[in-house]
């Protein structure tokens, strides 16, 4: 009977380990991959007393998870930004940084709710995304469809990458 307990509390310490092992492994890689689309949503100071109790709950935290892709003549930056219209966004590029920012406006269908799960981030937020090559800012387009904001920017000629002598 202790020897059938002594290999009970040997397999129950190997689960827990190898359940743990694939949590910490999570948890990093969502560290390492997605730790620039961690964004802040910043909470206006004038919503009104009873949107602010509300919100006072909810996260403000979330994830804007992105992609920059390069082809031969285009840099393609794709954030998802679930939840937003068009007009809520606003892009600007300087330099070789993408800035997205906006608003996530909150939506209920009624104030006499109660919520019992609640991941979704609202408020202002910015989001950087830097990008892999010079690109021609003034030739730029963005399409917007099912939750995806696109940012076409092709690429520039020239890559203004000049060796100085040191004296």
């Amino acid at each position: 009977m202790l020897d059938t307990l002594k290999q009970a509390g040997k397999q129950i310490g190997r689960e827990l380990n190898r359940a743990w092992d694939n949590l910490a492994e999570g948890w990093r890689e969502l560290i390492s991959r997605s730790s620039h689309a961690l964004t802040h949503f910043a909470r206006d100071k004038e919503t009104d007393e009873a949107q602010q109790t509300a919100l006072a709950t909810f996260p403000n935290w979330s994830l804007l998870a992105g992609e920059v892709e390069e082809t031969e003549k285009d840099v393609l930056v794709r954030i998802e930004v679930p939840g937003m219209n068009k007009e809520d966004c606003s892009i600007t590029i300087e330099g070789n940084v993408l800035k997205l920012s906006g608003e996530k406006h909150m939506e209920r269908e009624t104030h006499d709710s109660n919520y019992h799960l609640m991941e979704r981030a609202y408020g202002a937020f910015q989001r950087t995304v830097p990008l892999p090559r010079n690109v021609d800012s003034d030739k730029a387009e963005a399409s917007y469809k099912n939750g995806v904001l696109t940012v076409r920017l092709p690429k520039t000629a020239a890559e203004n990458i000049r060796a100085i002598p040191v004296s």
